[in-house]
């Protein structure tokens, strides 16, 4: 428990100040609605499920305020960046946005259920108490709207309306249709299968959110759950006046003689969710105006294994090591912006990213760039981003994992200590790297050989040899290329790669390499850096608890995981 502590005490801060705050918003309304007085006779035609509707309501006013900051990159970036506040621990909170995003939208949709279920029982009572003539309260309350204009409650006026014809002619019941069906689409097309699959089906329908916005607005405006008005409590309070409702006659001569009044509801989401649309629509206006700066594509590599290499210059392009960048090509489609990490390092005059065959887009856009090799096509650039990996110099030592492509952001960074060795910088604080690139196929290693080797030689001839410390796995191989391996075990270099570090069959033994780097750096603070797949996260994750230690003068392992 203590080592887990040492990673996510500040992120189980959040998650318990979250949780804190929706069990005490759902708890004060519904006891405010189930017992407040100006709700009396509104609960005795509905009971429970107006108290069950309206907490619901509040929590999910509440959530829908929250829902959009995790996904305003610009404002992550900034306060990553630019905040003096930002300590290591709230920079590491940052790196959680989509998954705090992820649980505000599951928090919604079982608040939505609840909220809708609890509706469809108000509906359902509405229309009993209207059809009712047993002359007991509810239905005395329900024939009221034929005393006056503001004198009804119950929003069914007829023995012939149905709860289907409320909840798809009124406002509130329209709005609430298509609110639910917009969650809906939006979270079942939000699942890994169909990211990772129908990555199309997924950027298009989380575009539902404005209808959705748009529909929480407005849906509360018509006002059909009411309550008594505070003129009326005054004159005629239900505990003084409601029995005689039932039994009062037209020569009524005593101070319950009056039918109270009722008032609607007001309308309270757009005042939730007012501040984080605006911030939205200003991060979405700047989205817009920097994707509308020219990009010039300078130079295409193709790169052994179906990767795309694209190197380009923006005006006024600044970057740090680590960041991403959204890419859109406009040749293939108007609408879908697509994530990549910065391969280049900050010190070089363009900036560069590896695109690997992975889906429909990728592989037509691999296709357009080889096609057309005089006329390039246009691209369109969002960013830089920040992300995890920007921290990995705040760290004494640093062990940084990448999976296939999810070498990226690591590129980024070797290229960057390699030019500050050049440069001789002397503000470096990071002392020792240490390098786990996972693959399955050899081609894969092919296009950043040549950075290792650079690199090799540069810090040999710098004195620091031992600076970086480097293990490639080889995760997927045939009987050919073990038989070479076997044939030239004594050769100076590697077979595979070429480089001085052996390649290693298989995958990392975690346990053991946590275990070396703790012995090696026994007072040091050491950064994990992930890119790659969940399972290997999860694994990382539980090596960091098991190897770092509550002691402050021994051991810490802190992880971080690349999210786009």
């Amino acid at each position: 428990m203590g080592n887990w502590l040492v990673n996510h005490w500040f992120s189980a801060a959040v998650l318990a100040a979250w949780l804190g705050i929706n069990i005490f918003l759902f708890t004060y309304y519904f006891l405010f609605f189930n017992l407040d007085e100006r709700y009396f006779y509104t609960r005795t035609i509905l009971r429970s499920a107006l108290a069950w509707a309206r907490a619901s309501a509040k929590c999910l006013n509440f959530n829908s305020m929250l829902i959009l900051l995790p996904v305003c990159r610009n404002l992550l970036s900034f306060l990553r960046g630019t905040c003096s506040c930002c300590r290591r621990t709230l920079r590491k909170q940052l790196d959680h946005n989509l998954t705090f995003h992820k649980l505000v939208a599951y928090a919604l949709a079982l608040l939505t259920a609840v909220h809708t279920i609890a509706h469809l029982f108000n509906l359902e009572r509405y229309n009993h108490s209207q059809q009712a003539t047993d002359g007991s309260l509810p239905a005395v309350l329900s024939k009221m709207h034929l005393q006056g204009s503001n004198k009804w409650l119950n929003p069914i006026h007829s023995n012939q309306t149905t709860v289907e014809y409320v909840a798809f002619t009124t406002i509130p019941g329209l709005t609430g249709v298509i609110i639910t069906l917009a969650l809906i689409l939006m979270v079942t097309s939000s699942t890994e299968f169909i990211r990772r699959n129908y990555f199309e089906v997924f950027w298009y329908t989380h575009h539902l959110f404005l209808i959705y916005f748009a529909g929480l607005v407005i849906h509360g405006i018509a006002g059909l759950v009411r309550g008594q008005t505070e003129e009326s409590m005054e004159e005629v309070h239900p505990h003084r006046c409601a029995e005689y409702l039932m039994h009062k006659d037209k020569n009524c001569s005593h101070d319950c003689c009056k039918d109270p009044e009722f008032g609607s509801i007001p309308a309270e989401s757009w005042k939730w969710v007012l501040a984080p649309v605006l911030l939205y629509i200003f991060e979405r206006i700047l989205r817009v105006w920097r994707a509308r700066q020219k990009v010039v594509v300078t130079k295409v590599v193709m790169h052994p294994a179906r990767v795309l290499e694209l190197q380009m210059q923006k005006k006024g392009f600044c970057m740090e090591v680590g960041q991403y960048i959204f890419v859109n090509c406009p040749a293939i489609s108007l609408l879908e912006w697509h994530p990549f990490t910065l391969t280049s390092a900050p010190e070089e005059d363009f900036f560069s990213i590896h695109i690997r065959a992975a889906g429909d887009w990728t592989e037509r856009l691999i296709d357009t760039f080889q096609q057309q090799k005089l006329e390039k096509p246009r691209i369109e650039v969002d960013g830089p981003f920040g992300t995890a990996s920007e921290d990995v110099f705040q760290y004494e030592v640093a062990m940084l994992v990448g999976a296939g492509i999810g070498v990226t952001p690591f590129a980024s960074i070797l290229k960057s200590i390699w030019y500050k060795f050049q440069q001789a910088d002397q503000t470096l604080k990071t002392k020792k790297i240490y390098f786990y690139w996972l693959c399955r196929d050899t081609g894969a290693f092919a296009w950043f050989n040549d950075l290792l080797a650079s690199l090799e030689q540069k810090m040999a001839e710098s004195g620091k040899a031992d600076f970086l410390t480097y293990r490639l796995f080889l995760t997927g191989w045939d009987t050919s290329i073990a038989n070479n391996v076997a044939l030239h075990f004594d050769t100076a270099t590697d077979t595979v790669t070429g480089l001085r570090h052996k390649t290693i069959f298989g995958r990392p033994m975690w346990n053991s390499e946590f275990a070396a780097v703790a012995a090696a750096h026994p007072r040091s603070v050491v950064g994990v850096f992930l890119c790659g797949p969940g399972a290997l996260a999860k694994t990382l994750q539980k090596s960091c608890h098991q190897h770092s230690s509550m002691d402050p003068r021994k051991v810490k392992f802190y992880f971080n995981k690349e999210n786009f």
